[in-house]
């Protein structure tokens, strides 16, 4: 019965599934695809479980068993639908929120006067905090905000600056906040019997390298090192997405000295991908044969 297979298919890509990519820590070498790869796994359980009920629909009589399976297979998907419109609302609601607020205080805190030299004429969206401890984050959204301390700035030099503000970017341009809530989104909406805690510490430690890749465009792999190395000891807000701090900093540093996975391993990432994300389509289609 497709319906079943499609009930199991979501039990395996919502729990197995992320438990063994996480161990699989050669591809974060190739962050771009490897997100990719998580992102076709994540939708293709929402697929799998919302197709369910469809699927049981051509083999349904007057039989009272098939119809005890369309209705597991029903009540599946509305679970799973949902689960999902619910944290949708609440993880969303509050994330907001927590920028807005954060970003305000951000604005009241950050006199214009404590604009270093370092940052004159590239201060557009940039706020320094007075505080010692060298820290680095941003705030996405309509109105995003780069946030450095002045112990960030005494402890940069110029090249190693220029790492951080091109990683902060890199989350701002990519939109790499929204990537990060689908998958909180996901995590909190799953049963806890089946939820996954390494998809998302591994889709947050990919995002960061994405963003490292950026830096290392920029400044180059050492100096992006030192500037991890310096801003470690920081801590981002839950609303922002920090360049350190975030205990990710001995991961990504070996990242940066990895050499990168060769082009038949991207492609055969991609087309796992693709794979995952069209077998609970193609179940579905097999069950209206």
């Amino acid at each position: 019965m497709y319906a079943l297979l499609l009930a199991a298919l979501t039990v395996v890509l919502a729990g197995a599934a992320p438990r063994a990519m996480s161990r699989l820590v050669r591809f974060r070498r190739a962050p771009r695809p490897a997100l990719v790869a998580w992102q076709a796994v994540s939708l293709s359980a929402v697929l799998a479980a919302l197709c369910a009920a469809p699927a049981a629909v051509p083999y349904l009589n007057e039989t009272t068993q098939r119809w005890l399976v369309f209705a597991i297979a029903g009540a599946v998907t509305l679970i799973v639908l949902g689960r999902l419109l619910l944290s949708g609302h609440r993880i969303g609601t509050r994330l907001r929120a927590a920028r807005a607020r954060h970003r305000e205080l951000v604005d009241v805190l950050a006199a214009p006067t404590s604009l270093s030299s370092q940052v004159e004429g590239r201060a557009d969206g940039i706020r320094v905090l007075d505080h010692a401890t060298p820290t680095a984050y941003c705030l996405p959204g309509r109105r995003s905000r780069v946030v450095l301390t002045q112990g960030a700035l005494a402890a940069l030099p110029d090249d190693e600056l220029e790492a951080v503000l091109a990683h902060e970017r890199a989350h701002l341009r990519g939109r790499h906040d929204l990537l990060i809530e689908y998958f909180t989104v996901l995590h909190h909406s799953v049963p806890n019997p089946v939820r996954s805690p390494e998809a998302l510490g591994e889709v947050r430690l990919l995002v960061e390298a994405l963003a490292d890749r950026a830096a290392v465009r920029q400044s180059g792999p050492v100096t992006t090192a030192r500037a991890l190395m310096t801003l470690a000891q920081g801590q981002a807000p839950e609303a922002g997405l920090g360049a350190g701090g975030d205990g990710t900093t001995a991961a990504r540093m070996r990242l940066l000295a990895a050499e990168p996975l060769p082009s038949l391993t991207v492609a055969l990432m991609y087309a796992y991908a693709a794979a995952v994300l069209i077998l609970p389509l193609a179940l579905l289609g097999l069950a209206w044969q």
